[in-house]
C-alpha cells in the first residue's frame, strides 16, 4: 500500500510540474505575440522626422524619415541571407544639416562591388527607415577586422566612433535615390526567436508520458500484490 502511495503522490508532482511548465510556456507564447505585434505595428507607422536627441529605449523601432547627404564611407557588416547567401550590411554616414548619424543602407552580395564613392556623397536624398539599437554583440564575437573592413555584428557605439557620427542608426526601408546594387535590410520581427509553443507542447508531451508511466506502475503494483 505505501508503495502504491508513493507511486501516486510522485506522479502527480511530477506531473503537475510538468503541467505548470507548459502553462507557463503558454503564457510567454501570448506575451511575446503581443511584443512582437507591437514591433511590427511601429515598424509600419507612418514616418515622422528624426528625433533631436533620440532615445534607444523609448524611440527604438521608430519610424522615421531624413534628409542629407550619404557619406563616402562604408563599414561592412558580414552576414547570411536565406536563399541569397553570404553577403554584407553595408553601414555609412549619413550628413544632415548639422547633424550625422549612421545609416545601414542595406544588404549586398559578397561578389558585388559597391556603388562609386563619389556619386552617393554628391547626391542630396531623402531617406525612410527605422531607428533601431541591435543588441548583436556579446564576448563571443570576434573584434572588426578594421583593415580588411569586415564586421561581424552590428554596433552602434563603436561604428559611431569610427565614423564620427552620433550613436544613432537608421535602418533604411526606402530612399529616392538609388542604391543598387544594395538593397534595403529593413528591420522586421523574423530574428526574435518565438519558440514558445514548441516548448510547450514538449512539456505538455512529457506530462502525458509521466502520467502514462504512474498509471503503468500503479497497475502493475495493484497486479503484483498477493491475494
Amino acid at each position: 500500500m505505501r508503495s502504491i502511495l508513493f507511486f501516486f503522490t510522485f506522479g502527480m508532482a511530477g506531473a503537475a510540474i510538468l503541467i505548470g511548465l507548459g502553462v507557463w510556456q503558454v503564457q510567454r507564447l501570448g506575451w511575446k505575440q503581443d511584443i512582437i505585434a507591437q514591433i511590427e505595428a511601429r515598424v509600419a507607422d507612418a514616418p515622422v522626422p528624426l528625433p533631436v536627441r533620440p532615445d534607444p529605449e523609448t524611440d527604438k523601432y521608430l519610424a522615421v524619415t531624413a534628409e542629407g547627404f550619404m557619406g563616402a564611407e562604408a563599414l561592412r557588416v558580414l552576414v547570411s541571407r536565406k536563399q541569397v547567401g553570404a553577403g554584407y550590411r553595408i553601414i555609412s554616414p549619413f550628413v544632415m544639416d548639422g547633424r550625422t548619424v549612421l545609416l545601414d543602407r542595406g544588404f549586398i552580395r559578397v561578389s558585388d562591388e559597391l556603388p562609386p564613392r563619389n556619386v552617393s556623397a554628391a547626391v542630396q536624398q531623402t531617406v525612410i527607415g527605422n531607428l533601431h539599437w541591435p543588441q548583436e554583440t556579446d564576448k563571443y564575437t570576434p573584434s572588426p577586422d578594421l583593415d580588411e573592413n569586415i564586421w561581424f555584428a552590428r554596433d552602434v557605439d563603436a561604428m559611431a566612433e569610427i565614423l564620427n557620427t552620433e550613436p544613432t542608426m537608421i535602418v533604411l526601408r526606402e530612399g529616392s535615390v538609388s542604391d543598387a546594387p544594395v538593397t534595403p535590410f529593413p528591420v522586421d520581427t523574423a530574428g526574435i526567436p518565438n519558440d514558445h509553443l514548441q516548448y510547450a507542447i514538449t512539456w505538455f508531451s512529457l506530462a502525458f508520458i509521466w502520467l502514462t508511466m504512474t498509471a503503468y506502475f500503479l497497475t502493475r503494483g495493484r497486479r503484483a500484490k498477493p491475494d
